[in-house]
């Protein structure tokens, strides 16, 4: 009996000292609740997702200008020095066709022609390229800075939609339509196809 109660002893006293120096060892590396206690702090997280929308997606994209610009844009003060941002900013404009608008009444069969009258050409996507796009120098703009920085990316992208307008985005998204879209409809139909597009583009280019 003194043998088996001199072995418990010594075997609660090896428990005692591990559990301490497992202490010990936790509070010199941060951890005040070790896991095998049950006490360890978790974190989790939570998502919540709700779907808002779904669209069809009928644009066929046909071409894409890309675009560098240097924007410069000064705040005039009455008496202190101007506040300047320069952007040296990259952005892409889109020209597209929605296809979901070309309905049955709009193709006719004649013979050995197709005429299928087309939807007006669109600048679907104009936009910055944030991660390509950088803030190369400011000039007293202080506590202005992040403001100023906005209205130059805001000046940029409007920027960007006339000049791929003034180059001729448009023009173009028609040409690349009939070089794409009449082979697959003429091998298609079997017939000789013909793309007609709205003329209001075109009179509002030469206006």
């Amino acid at each position: 009996m003194r043998l088996i109660s001199w072995f418990v002893r010594v075997l609660v006293l090896i428990l005692l000292i591990a559990g301490l120096n497992s202490l010990w060892s936790n509070f010199r590396t941060g951890n005040w609740a070790p896991d095998w206690f049950g006490m360890e702090d978790k974190t989790q997280t939570t998502h919540t997702i709700v779907l808002q929308e779904i669209s069809a997606m009928g644009k066929l994209e046909l071409v894409k200008y890309n675009f560098k610009d240097v924007v410069e844009r000064e705040k005039v003060k009455m008496f202190l020095p101007n506040a300047k941002a320069v952007l040296i900013v990259q952005g892409e404009a889109i020209g597209c066709i929605d296809l979901t608008l070309v309905d049955i009444a709009d193709i006719s069969s004649e013979d050995e022609y197709l005429v299928v009258n087309m939807p007006e050409p669109e600048l679907c996507v104009f936009k910055i390229d944030h991660s390509k796009s950088k803030i190369y120098n400011t000039e007293y703009a202080f506590n202005e800075e992040g403001k100023l920085v906005e209205e130059a990316y805001k000046q940029a992208e409007k920027q960007i939609m006339k000049s791929a307008q003034d180059m001729g985005i448009l023009e173009q998204t028609k040409v690349n339509a009939r070089k794409i879209l009449t082979p697959v409809l003429e091998k298609a139909s079997g017939k000789k196809v013909i793309l007609k597009f709205p003329m209001n583009t075109e009179i509002e280019k030469l206006r």
